[in-house]
């Protein structure tokens, strides 16, 4: 299920959205939106996976608005003004309905984004044995399994540690990614933190060692820790 909301200075305009949803048994509309502070007060606290996002706001512009979060949902651009379809392709919108859009025209935009949602959530059983697809910003990326040093938690986000790259970030909790990693693999050794056991450099003194950083071991943690590595 795709959890969406929209963000319009018209009320209609997010009627319209509402209704239109409700024909599409993947979609589940969260909420509608007037005003931009409300939409990053709600989205702090409820991520989502798609935004229908109007360009011409009055505090800030759609475009400003989506540039600002820290975690970028699916977009889809709604829209009366036709000269900004080049900055959809800029912040690689899922697509971009020009006002007055139809039910046909809109079923088309989901339904990519349905695809794209896909693609993240059903990787195939011997692909996830090598790689994630994970959502980040506004598309997806194929994190390499055997590139992760460690991965941090940071609220409601993750900072997935990679060899010979920057850090990739991710919505997305502890428990939901270790769901996606082979526990004969990775551990979890604190609250904030999973590592892979064949970058192990070193555990001394309730602190392991992975490419020169130093990540603690949590109390609750200890047990298993020790047993994987008979440390005392």
């Amino acid at each position: 299920m795709i959890k969406a909301i929209a963000l319009d200075d018209e009320p209609l305009a997010l009627e319209l959205i509402e209704t239109y949803s409700q024909q599409f048994d993947f979609l589940q509309f969260e909420k509608g939106f007037t005003k931009t502070a409300a939409a990053l007060q709600f989205l702090d606290k409820n991520p989502v996976d798609l935004l229908f996002l109007d360009i011409n706001m009055p505090a800030m512009s759609g475009v400003e608005f989506y540039k600002s979060l820290p975690y970028k949902p699916m977009l889809i651009f709604t829209t009366s003004y036709s000269e900004f379809a080049l900055e959809s392709y800029d912040l690689n919108a899922v697509d971009y309905l020009l006002k007055p859009f139809t039910l046909d025209r809109f079923g088309k935009a989901v339904n990519k984004a349905y695809d794209l949602y896909n693609l993240v959530q059903h990787a195939t059983t011997s692909e996830k044995s090598k790689h994630l697809m994970l959502k980040v910003d506004h598309g997806v990326v194929k994190v390499i399994l055997d590139s992760i040093l460690f991965i941090e938690g940071l609220d409601n986000y993750l900072k997935i540690h990679v060899q010979n790259q920057a850090p990739i970030v991710v919505r997305l909790t502890m428990k939901a990614l270790l769901e996606k990693l082979n526990e004969k693999e990775f551990i979890r050794v604190h609250r904030s933190y999973i590592v892979p056991l064949h970058r192990i450099e070193s555990v001394k003194q309730k602190m392991i060692t992975i490419a020169g950083e130093e990540i603690p071991i949590g109390k609750n943690y200890e047990e298993e820790v020790k047993a994987r590595f008979n440390t005392q």
